[in-house]
């Protein structure tokens, strides 16, 4: 009998929700669907904006995790449509929500990490079962809380007696290394392609650089990235995670306020070397034996970014993960159905090796329809 459940994910790149149905009935998890929706730009800029302080952000926030459900529920309801299925046919979806700030550690030796979401609201919508809220459980025993899709990638990427590296290049990069012993090893690398959209949306009006066509055309300006690999975070041992609260465009102001005359390209070239950097080091550190590097994310797309990290590490074959058979813009969102499942069984994952956090736990909290 098929297991059918939902995955959603919407990642600090900000341009929209990924959906997937899949069927977990089988030992390989199978998407089934895939749904994508940009964001409304008025939700979009909301959401941002949510990233750093402002005024009135209990309002602000919870109309905006208002607007998230339905646009989550959106997508729902086009993969049911897609697929001929009945709500009541689907066991849960995880619906992971949106990252507006991730201080795992900090302030009071707990921290916190905030997805918004409003998955009461979402179950009522959509007449499913929703699993949400995947890293408090994680943050509140010591963890980072992020990131959670290494044990995923090693459902689907592990490869028997070979160590293995996934890289996932949203708006900011992740690692995981599936090493040969069967040990998960997983962390935040740095920025993805925040910095690169954000640059690229300010001076050429297009939301991402496509292809990464644009930095193709500029030069690497070496004493800015210097500058910008001297980030501490970026030498940092693991485990760490990181997000928007670091890497974001005041970030990258302070770094640029001595390369006032830069050509936009050129920054944008830099920019593209910085996230090619910052991904090669964490393999060539801690998954040197791997021989393999599967990229998946938005950051897969990017024919430039793909090429750089390649140059960086000669003697790996980088390639997308659909090569593995999982298509690059699917994987995230596949990752939560099948952590959404887990949850609904009450499996508990174990993920010291990735966050640091003690012993074995269920992630995520359920919202019955």
């Amino acid at each position: 009998m098929p297991a059918f459940y939902i995955g959603l994910m919407s990642g600090t790149s900000l341009d929209g929700v990924d959906g997937v149905l899949a069927d977990l009935s089988h030992a390989t998890p199978r998407a089934m669907r895939h749904q994508w929706r940009s964001f409304a730009p008025e939700l979009r800029a909301d959401l941002l904006a949510l990233n750093t302080p402002g005024p009135n952000e209990l309002h602000r926030a919870a109309l905006a995790a208002n607007a998230l459900a339905r646009a989550y529920a959106q997508v729902v309801t086009d993969l049911l449509q897609g697929a001929g299925l009945a709500a009541e046919q689907v066991q849960a979806l995880g619906a992971h929500g949106q990252t507006i700030r991730h201080r795992p550690g900090e302030f009071d030796a707990t921290g916190y990490t905030l997805q918004l979401n409003n998955p009461a609201l979402l179950a009522h919508l959509t007449g499913i079962d929703v699993v949400a809220d995947f890293r408090s459980a994680d943050v509140a025993a010591g963890g980072q809380g992020a990131p959670l899709v290494p044990v995923f990638h090693q459902a689907v990427f592990a490869q028997a007696g070979q160590e293995v590296c996934v890289l996932n290049i949203g708006g900011i990069s992740n690692i995981s290394v599936l090493r040969a012993s069967g040990e998960v090893l997983g962390f935040d690398c740095g920025p993805g392609n925040a910095l690169l959209d954000h640059w690229c949306q300010l001076h050429t009006g297009q939301a991402y650089d496509a292809g990464g066509a644009w930095a193709a055309k500029g030069r690497v300006i070496a004493p800015l990235l210097q500058a910008l690999l001297s980030e501490p975070y970026l030498h940092d041992a693991p485990p760490k995670s990181t997000g928007r609260d670091l890497f974001n465009p005041a970030w990258l102001a302070r770094k640029l306020a001595a390369f006032a005359d830069a050509a936009p390209q050129d920054v944008q070239a830099t920019l593209t070397e910085l996230t090619a950097n910052a991904c090669a080091a964490c393999v060539d550190s801690y998954g040197n034996n791997s021989k393999q590097l599967y990229v998946c994310g938005g950051g897969a797309l990017n024919t430039q970014l793909m090429e750089r990290i390649a140059a960086r590490m000669p003697g790996v074959a980088v390639c997308s993960s659909a090569s593995a058979g999982i298509d690059p813009m699917q994987v995230e969102a596949l990752a939560f159905a099948w952590l959404a499942r887990k949850a609904v069984l009450r499996e508990k994952l174990a993920l010291h090796s990735i966050t640091g956090a003690p012993g074995a736990r269920v992630l995520g909290c359920l919202y019955p329809a």
